[in-house]
């Protein structure tokens, strides 16, 4: 290998480690300012000017908000599914609008709403790697999988789980047999390693800047998991309670869509309205607003104390939130409501059973995973960020129970892609971002 190849080879490695670490940092700043923002809104306000309905008034100005901020650029962010595509077609996603964006992944979550981060920040991070990508390209065709690259190590950082997103970018993407089916498929042992040690520098950045400045985000780690004979004689009740989960997901994607369909192109309206209704939600069940992480912790420390019945209220309540905040111009992604809609579901079980509280954890969110994704590898993977390995196979047998209950025709996803929300969120408003946009 002449010193010219060398050179490049070596510079592609520093490459992916630095768009790894840049991921990674972008994916920490990113919660900084989200975390700075909701003890600010939900915290330091309420101490100051709170009253009874405070949440209503809050979700609906932040409606208000979400709502011109879309009618003036367009439908941002673009779903998860759609940029991962984008990537795996064209390898390539464009960042002119990384920071519109990344605003428009913001505001949403900043007023309460139930979704998840990993959306906007994808297509941030994706766009940004694209650019260091394009002014690297003279030194080598390499370069031009920085994209995809970078969108692994940034879902490796989200959601702290570095199996998911090595696998997450590949699934489906069978660029060197030529397929097109629902696989996961490996490539070469040269680019896992690249893939790995982007992975590395993502989970680096974003771990060691949370350990010098703080802040960061992730679930709470469930360590301890007892599989008994109770365990194992309640192991289908419990998976088949989380996947009536995921199928009421499915259906509940279904009807908040038609409801944005039938509203058409006003953006301001359908956001306020998306505000107003998951305040009245958040009033009665509060756990069903946020994305769940945070939630998380807390309900892990509370849970005992909670009616079975209030818990279990909470998850399908968070499964009808989600995809309706969604459809009326909340965009985001579903992965951690829909994580901690298994978990208070599965608090609800251990309280209903006394069979050991992880154990139902893992059942019921794998089932409700399984069901939401209809990929039970692709949800164990994701499930790792929070549950010990000892609880793989209850997570699988949860995971392929919930996609293995058959969908009726109108609620079937239309692809087999990874995401599974909503990929005609706000059709009405064009389907993609194209600038200005229709009404109020």
């Amino acid at each position: 290998m002449d010193s010219h190849k060398i050179r490049n080879r070596t510079l592609f490695l520093a490459a992916v480690i630095f768009t790894g670490a840049l991921a990674g940092a972008f994916v920490w700043a990113f919660f900084l300012v989200m975390n700075i923002g909701l003890n600010f809104v939900w915290k330091t306000l309420p101490d100051r000017i709170g009253f009874a309905f405070f949440p209503l008034v809050v979700c609906t100005i932040g409606g208000l908000v979400i709502g011109l901020y879309q009618k003036r650029f367009g439908p941002y962010p673009e779903e998860l599914n759609s940029v991962m595509k984008k990537v795996k077609q064209n390898g390539r996603y464009e960042y002119d609008d990384i920071g519109i964006s990344s605003v428009a992944a913001l505001l949403p979550l900043l007023f309460g709403g139930s979704i998840g981060p990993e959306a906007g920040l994808t297509g941030a991070i994706a766009g940004l790697c694209t650019w260091v990508g394009d002014r690297m390209k003279r030194f080598g065709s390499d370069f031009k999988n920085l994209t995809s690259i970078g969108t692994s190590a940034a879902l490796s950082a989200i959601f702290t789980a570095p199996l998911f997103g090595f696998a997450a970018p590949l699934y489906g993407s069978c660029e060197e047999n030529g397929d097109d089916d629902d696989t996961l498929v490996l490539p070469k042992t040269s680019k896992i390693i690249v893939y790995l040690c982007a992975i590395a520098g993502a989970l680096g950045a974003f771990m060691g800047l949370g350990a010098l400045f703080g802040g960061g985000m992730g679930l709470p780690r469930f360590t301890e998991i007892h599989i008994g004979t109770t365990e194992l004689v309640w192991l289908i009740p419990i998976t088949l309670v989380g996947a009536a989960g995921g199928w009421l997901y499915h259906l509940f994607d279904r009807f908040s869509l038609g409801f944005s369909t039938l509203l058409g192109n006003r953006p301001v309206i359908k956001a306020v309205i998306g505000g107003m209704v998951l305040a009245s939600c958040g009033m009665v069940l509060p756990f069903t607003m946020f994305a769940g992480e945070s939630q998380t912790h807390t309900l892990s420390g509370i849970w005992t104390t909670m009616p079975a019945i209030v818990l279990l209220l909470t998850g399908f309540a968070k499964l009808f939130t989600t995809p309706f905040c969604i459809h009326t111009g909340w965009r985001g992604g579903h992965f951690f409501p829909v994580i901690f809609s298994g978990i208070s579901i599965g608090y609800g079980c251990a309280l209903l059973t006394g069979a050991d509280p992880v154990f139902c954890l893992c059942a019921s969110t794998a089932a409700v995973c399984g069901g939401v994704m209809r990929q039970p590898l692709m949800a164990v993977l994701l499930l790792f960020l929070c549950f010990p390995v000892k609880g793989v196979v209850i997570m699988l047998v949860g995971a392929i129970i919930g996609s293995a209950i058959p969908l009726p025709k109108f609620l079937q996803p239309e692809d087999g892609s990874l995401a599974k929300p909503s990929e005609k969120a706000n059709e009405g408003d064009g389907g993609k971002p194209v600038g200005k946009t229709g009404t109020s």
